[in-house]
């Protein structure tokens, strides 16, 4: 019998996690939290969210030790895809979007998915800047922004520190780079139709490690 363990925060509701995959939920993990689950048993461990900047982040030895005790770890979404990055070629699992543009490059900083979040609700009080990215490509594909303001608004974010990141913070240190028409047409936009990669990322390594305890409970 499988015990799962998954270290969840504002990437994904717990609500909805639980729907997706019955497990031990926990909070962004912190160093040592890994080891603790892998002490207690834990024979999937899925990290999704961590703690960083503020609190000692989960240590790339003590995923090595869990893996090394036959635990399958699964990295997505924000902490979990830097540390998939890094640990893959030791045994980590990355999943989603996000880790593969780590691996492949395309992402370089823990800024990209750095957020800060009430710690009560787990609610998100920021955007994390990769979900900026794909929210600014999705309002040029639907023909809300041009390439010009895509730069413009993409710059504007990357200027503001993590936890300052919202739209509207986004838009109005754009100035002038950005016309007061296109300001309203995008910020009425992008409230229903911003895009959550992180979220999506999250809900994907809880399918697929739904799918390999499956697989393992069949064998």
């Amino acid at each position: 019998m499988h015990k799962i363990i998954v270290f969840l925060g504002p990437s994904l509701e717990r609500e909805t996690a639980e729907k997706i995959l019955a497990a031990e939920y926990h909070p962004p993990a912190r160093r040592g939290d890994l080891l603790a689950a892998a002490e207690k048993g834990a024979t999937v461990i899925g990290l999704i969210d961590g703690v960083f900047h503020q609190e000692s982040a989960v240590a790339h030895r003590e995923i090595l030790t869990a893996i090394k005790k036959g635990v399958r770890v699964v990295g997505a979404s924000s902490m979990g895809a830097l540390r998939a990055v890094e640990m893959d070629t030791l045994g980590m699992v990355g999943i989603g979007a996000i880790y593969r543009m780590y691996k492949s490059g395309e992402l370089e900083s823990d800024d990209e998915v750095a957020l800060v979040f009430d710690p009560l609700s787990g609610l998100a009080l920021s955007e994390p800047l990769i979900n900026i990215r794909f929210t600014l490509k999705r309002a040029v594909e639907e023909h809300i922004i041009d390439t010009a303001v895509y730069d413009a608004l993409l710059s504007s974010a990357r200027s503001l520190f993590y936890p300052r990141r919202t739209y509207r913070a986004i838009v109005s240190a754009a100035g002038d780079a950005v016309d007061e028409e296109t300001r309203e047409r995008f910020l009425r936009w992008v409230t229903d139709s911003a895009v959550d990669q992180k979220r999506e990322d999250a809900v994907a390594a809880l399918e697929y490690i739904r799918k390999i305890a499956g697989e393992n409970l069949e064998q």
